[in-house]
């Protein structure tokens, strides 16, 4: 069948697994042979084609929940369960996630693969420094417990890993005691990216901090945003939040998406957070995962997809190259709807996760012929900052900025050809990236 992942870019064609227990999974491991490669396949929301390859394994019917501690906040489950329905059992009990992506409807397995991050990594760090253990299907089709006692090298090669060490079958996640799920969120308006870059630093202290951009901003408005800043309230309210959606039926077409409309939207949603209120108290589904309340919202984008494009810059050269890449997107008329500025705190030990002490933006293109001569561009910026791009959201990465910005990629490939010599796990960004090959032995 034909598959793609949220960006709707790139295309294949794949035989499709889906197995309904781990057994199952361990018999397909065993009986894959040598025709071509396999990835394990979450909910599909990573963005590029880290999750595509010949073979793909769907978790989606290991979503059994296997335990739940109530009293430590420990959740034992299977790896296709989604964050939307640990905090649907969670909540009721007074216990939020640590750590929450853009969206909730993202797997455990996928959540770990990618080692995914939230508004608060300055302060807790990322999914994965969340995780207790995990049970990992190897190549050879044992299952063997990872955790930062156990099997360590396999628990930092998988974490952030993107399904390259085996397939992620379950997990326990260490749940936080909150005072309520509702979010005390606070507005303010900066005029400017060195406004906005001085309103975060600010208040590096807040639970949860993030910036939307006006991308298409030039000269003194250049960077301008709206920065939200979150603490959860003390009212005590632990409702389960399952709201009203609308959906986009169909890929709109890609000509109402130019630089006139995404100016006209930039603009305008800036103005009017200038005239609203400063200070509200919002549920966690609307401050978390905004855009899970429009189904489909990918299709947005026209019929041939789009890319997303994050990287992180060390906190010193953080503002200069986030100037450059802003002044090279918005002379180029190629803004983006959603454009987020975040900070974030220390890296972690694990191999291949993104996040590292800095600053993180986030872009959204339309997929045309003129975008990736643009992106070339900016990917000399992020390099010569000493930055790199986030594996999740990447459909085109060269092999060379790869290895450049993750410098453990060496020692993840000698943990690879240890525990999968014959390279059974890989994907289309694998072969692309040169983690795995594209002929087997």
């Amino acid at each position: 069948m034909i598959l793609n992942s949220w960006g709707r870019y790139p295309q294949t064609v794949a035989n499709l697994l889906e197995p309904l227990s781990t057994d199952a999974v361990q018999r397909l491991i065993n009986a894959h042979g040598k025709e071509g490669s396999l990835i394990a396949r979450g909910a599909g929301r990573s963005y590029g084609d880290s999750a595509l390859a010949s073979t793909v394994l769907s978790s989606r019917f290991l979503d059994s929940f296997i335990a739940f501690d109530e009293e430590a906040g420990v959740i034992h489950c299977g790896s296709g369960v989604s964050l939307d329905a640990i905090l649907k059992v969670s909540i009721p009990k007074q216990w939020f996630l640590t750590v929450i992506p853009g969206s909730k409807f993202v797997s455990v397995g996928g959540a770990i693969a990618a080692d995914v991050h939230g508004k608060n990594h300055h302060i807790d760090g990322t999914f994965c420094q969340q995780i207790i253990e995990f049970s990992l299907l190897l190549a050879s089709g044992e299952i063997v417990t990872c955790s930062p006692t156990d099997n360590p090298d396999l628990f930092y090669a998988s974490c952030g890993g993107m399904g390259l060490t085996g397939v992620i079958v379950d997990a326990k996640i260490q749940l936080s005691k909150v005072p309520s799920v509702f979010i005390k969120r606070e507005s303010i308006i900066a005029e400017s990216l060195q406004s906005t870059f001085n309103i975060l630093e600010a208040n590096h202290s807040a639970k949860y901090s993030v910036a939307w951009l006006d991308c298409l901003a030039l000269g003194e408005k250049l960077g301008r945003s709206v920065v939200y800043l979150g603490e959860h309230a003390t009212d005590s309210r632990f409702n389960y939040k399952d709201g009203l959606s609308i959906s986009v039926p169909f890929a709109t077409p890609a000509f109402l998406l130019n630089k006139y409309s995404m100016t006209a939207f930039n603009s305008t949603y800036f103005n009017l957070k200038k005239i609203a209120g400063k200070n509200a108290k919002t549920n966690y589904d609307s401050f978390f995962f905004p855009l899970d309340n429009i189904k489909h919202w990918n299709k947005l984008y026209g019929q041939n997809g789009f890319l997303q494009y994050q990287f992180v810059v060390p906190t010193e050269a953080a503002f200069s190259a986030i100037t450059d890449v802003l002044n090279k997107v918005a002379l180029a008329g190629k803004g983006s709807f959603l454009t987020v500025l975040k900070k974030f705190g220390a890296a972690n030990k694990n191999l291949l996760s993104f996040p590292k002490e800095g600053y993180t933006l986030t872009l959204d293109f339309k997929r045309e012929k003129a975008i990736f001569p643009l992106l070339l561009e900016l990917d000399d910026i992020v390099l010569a900052s000493g930055g790199r791009l986030y594996l999740a959201k990447d459909a085109r990465m060269t092999e060379s900025m790869f290895k450049q910005g993750y410098p453990a990629w060496e020692t993840f490939a000698k943990l690879k050809g240890r525990v999968d010599p014959n390279n059974i796990f890989g994907s289309l960004q694998s072969e692309r990236l040169g983690l795995s090959s594209k002929h087997r032995n």
